[in-house]
């Protein structure tokens, strides 16, 4: 047996242990010739007798499914089916249910399930007053918080997500003013203090709660992110008992929390490439810093953190 022969069994063995069947996104899929560094390099066209001659759409991606497939999705992607789910509960809730008049206030549901904290509350002035105080101290804790990250740490992202979300929140604020509930229970001692006017949509107390708490989260900081989310929550069901926001105000706060932490974060990491490739030294110069730390946890300084920086590029 020469050496071409051999070669060529090798070739022949290697192909059909190739044209099996493969997984893409833990989809299962057959037919589907491979290369020896398992790049798919073609997904052979069933048969038209399978589902008939229908010319182009035989070769879509939906048509070369089967049964498999299909479990397979149910299988290994239960969420997202949940979520399709849900989709056509809603649909058809959206659909049948009876709109709220023009001259009836908002439906608000949170508002019904809190319906015996606001009596409560309602009913005793003097604890609505400690309650609101207290809430106005975690909004100072929150924002000590992230001005202490960047001032003293070093760490701009918590601050830049909080005025990306403060503005934005200025903005939809004045584009919809929604009116204030009719059982709102307000006080002098509640963020703004003062009693002075506010913007409900959407709620600048849970939304800065998030930052502070994805910040935590970041540098391991866990029971304190564990006390930030806890009183988060109470301090929702407060809001919600003292009519101080709509349920949307409150969940949609969340979500501008999330999103705006994640906006920042790409701006500081896209900020820094630009500073660091414009830099003759390799480093930002002092406009981010890395936040990186000594093996006994203490934080470098900004200007520890550059001579770092630049001892480790050269």
């Amino acid at each position: 047996m020469n050496v071409e022969t051999l070669h060529l069994r090798y070739s022949s063995s290697s192909n059909l242990n190739n044209r099996s069947h493969c997984s893409v996104n833990d989809l299962q899929f057959e037919n589907m010739e491979m290369k020896d560094d398992n790049k798919i390099t073609d997904m052979k066209k069933r048969p038209p007798s399978e589902f008939g001659d229908s010319g182009w759409l035989s070769n879509t991606f939906f048509m070369r499914l089967t049964a498999r497939d299909v479990f397979g999705v149910v299988k290994y992607h239960p969420i997202p089916c949940i979520f399709a789910t849900t989709l056509f509960f809603f649909m058809g809730l959206e659909y049948t249910l009876h709109m709220v008049p023009s001259s009836s206030p908002p439906f608000d549901l949170g508002f019904i399930a809190t319906r015996p904290l606001h009596r409560l509350l309602d009913s005793k002035p003097a604890l609505n007053t400690v309650l609101a105080g207290l809430n106005t101290g975690f909004v100072g804790m929150q924002m000590v918080y992230i001005v202490w990250a960047f001032l003293i740490e070093g760490r701009p992202r918590a601050t830049i997500a909080t005025l990306f979300m403060f503005t934005c929140r200025g903005i939809l604020g004045y584009s919809t003013q929604l009116p204030l509930p009719e059982d709102f229970l307000g006080s002098g001692a509640d963020f703004p203090v003062g009693n002075v006017s506010f913007f409900l949509f959407y709620s600048g107390h849970v939304a800065a709660s998030v930052i502070a708490s994805l910040d935590m989260k970041r540098m391991q900081r866990w029971k304190l992110s564990y006390l930030f989310d806890t009183m988060n929550v109470l301090q929702t069901v407060r809001l919600l008992s003292t009519r101080g926001h709509y349920t949307i105000d409150l969940a949609v706060g969340v979500g501008a929390g999330i999103l705006f932490d994640s906006v920042s974060g790409k701006y500081e990491e896209n900020r820094k490439k630009e500073l660091l490739a414009d830099s003759p030294d390799g480093t930002t110069n002092g406009a981010f810093h890395n936040s990186k730390l000594h093996e006994n946890g203490e934080y470098l300084s900004v200007s520890a953190d550059q001579n770092f920086s630049f001892q480790h590029s050269h």
